[in-house]
């Protein structure tokens, strides 16, 4: 569930990939997602998109809401849309929690669902022949949710407890402090699972709840997916007849913009137990585009720095031996988010090293313009690791749901290849010039022991908009 979305918040960090020549030089390569998509959107507004793929007898089912953490806009009530994930798996009048869990099993499939700030993602993966069954049954608690307000005081509690879990975690606290003090007026100020004195507030707003499923879960705010084993018409056949009957009636909310950062912030966090001191460090960049080539740009950077055979990994992972773990690079979004940089630190005297450190090849990045066949190894490299992550229909629909969630369109995947193939040293170095300004950044440090230089933090979970 909500660990599911930090995971995916990584997952777009590293979804970016590259092609191996620059347009000017050569004929561009073969789109990198080889696919063919067949797509129908309902009278409702549901989309639906068909893709074979060949996996005899199997098929991933997807059901992407465009609804997050990030359409929370509503005061006191951060982190509804994680919860709402939770109650659309306690049935409807048709096919109560258990019948539906019945089916899942009858059937052999797996069943889940994980939640991030731009949209909500529901799949089931399981045997190709079941797809009428997968549809009814999907289609029925979308249309027809149904829960009492005991389930969900029930469930309420569930949650709070699955944050507490996560609490007990560095990532967690980092992270929430690391948002709230990045991000002013936009929702993306709290994280997925929301503000702690939000969700302990949750089990008294059961009939807000039913609000928000009327509210974002339309069908003209939905994308079903399907994957694998198929043919394009019987699914749009059954889409007809399991979902055209869904009422539609969305109106999306108005979410603030986030005005450009002028200082550059810190924060401390101090960890009740001991363990390696852990960085972490935002700076604010545009939202997932595929108009220009400033998001393909930033994607390289991420193989640039932090890959294996980066300079940077090399110096503080390999040679030095400063870090354990070294990661970073975008964290994209529909709306403009940061580009993310998390270190776990040998000790606490190193972190103040490794900062430099990292700000050092930054600002190299921006200052003198990179090795041409370096940005190639990186497209290469990262164009490779993408078309072999394309391994299965889950894996396919995994990243045809997030570039829906982004942008409404999967022709994005190879839109975005293409740009991969125009971006310079140039515009790399322009990129990060306008990116890792001091102005620009936020940083979280956390260890045992003590605040040291930063002071110490608010109690981490109690932000507020």
């Amino acid at each position: 569930m909500y660990l599911r979305s930090i995971l995916a918040l990584f997952a777009v960090m590293i979804f970016a990939t590259a092609v191996t020549a620059r347009a000017a030089e050569r004929a561009r390569p073969e789109q990198i997602f080889p696919y063919k998509i067949y797509s129908k959107t309902l009278a409702n507004g549901l989309r639906v998109l068909a893709i074979p793929y060949d996996s005899p007898g199997t098929l991933a089912y997807f059901t992407v809401v465009r609804a997050g953490s990030r359409n929370e806009v509503e005061a006191g009530h951060s982190g509804f849309a994680h919860f709402f994930e939770h109650m659309m798996f306690r049935g409807t009048e048709r096919f109560s929690e258990d019948a539906y869990n019945d089916v899942l099993k009858r059937m052999g499939a797996d069943s889940n669902a994980f939640t991030t700030d731009d949209y909500t993602n529901y799949y089931i993966i399981g045997p190709a022949k079941e797809l009428a069954t997968m549809m009814d049954i999907e289609a029925d608690r979308f249309k027809n949710l149904k829960y009492t307000e005991d389930a969900f005081k029930t469930e309420a509690l569930a949650v709070l407890g699955e944050y507490n879990k996560g609490a007990s975690q560095p990532s967690q606290p980092m992270f929430e402090k690391l948002y709230d003090l990045a991000f002013q007026k936009h929702t993306y100020k709290h994280t997925t699972i929301g503000f702690l004195d939000d969700i302990k507030a949750m089990p008294g707003y059961y009939e807000y709840s039913l609000g928000f499923f009327r509210r974002f879960y339309r069908p003209e705010n939905a994308i079903v997916v399907v994957v694998g084993d198929l043919k394009p018409e019987q699914v749009f056949a059954l889409a007809q007849k399991y979902y055209g009957d869904w009422q539609g009636g969305f109106k999306d909310v108005e979410v603030p913009a986030e005005p450009a950062q002028g200082e550059a912030k810190r924060a401390h966090v101090e960890w009740p137990t001991p363990g390696r001191p852990q960085l972490l460090v935002g700076y604010h960049m545009p939202a997932f585009s595929t108009a220009g080539p400033d998001s393909a740009a930033l994607d390289l950077m991420n193989e640039l720095l932090f890959a294996q055979s980066a300079p940077l990994y090399r110096e503080l992972v390999v040679e030095k031996q400063w870090v354990d773990g070294l990661s970073g690079g975008p964290s994209w979004h529909r709306d403009p988010n940061l580009f993310l940089i998390s270190a776990q630190v040998k000790t606490e005297d190193l972190v103040p090293k490794v900062e430099q450190a990292i700000a050092q090849h930054m600002q190299k990045l921006a200052a003198q313009p990179l090795d041409a066949a370096r940005l190639e190894r990186a497209k290469s490299h990262l164009r490779y690791a993408f078309a072999l992550g394309l391994k299965s229909p889950a894996a396919v629909g995994f990243q045809v749901g997030n570039m829906l969630a982004q942008s409404g369109d999967a022709a994005d995947i190879n839109r975005l290849f293409d740009r991969y193939v125009d971006v310079t040293p140039a515009d790399i170095q322009r990129v990060a010039r306008d990116t890792f300004r001091p102005a620009n950044e936020t940083v979280v440090t956390l260890w045992h022991g003590g605040a040291g230089d930063t002071g110490k933090a608010e109690q981490p979970g109690k932000g507020g908009r």
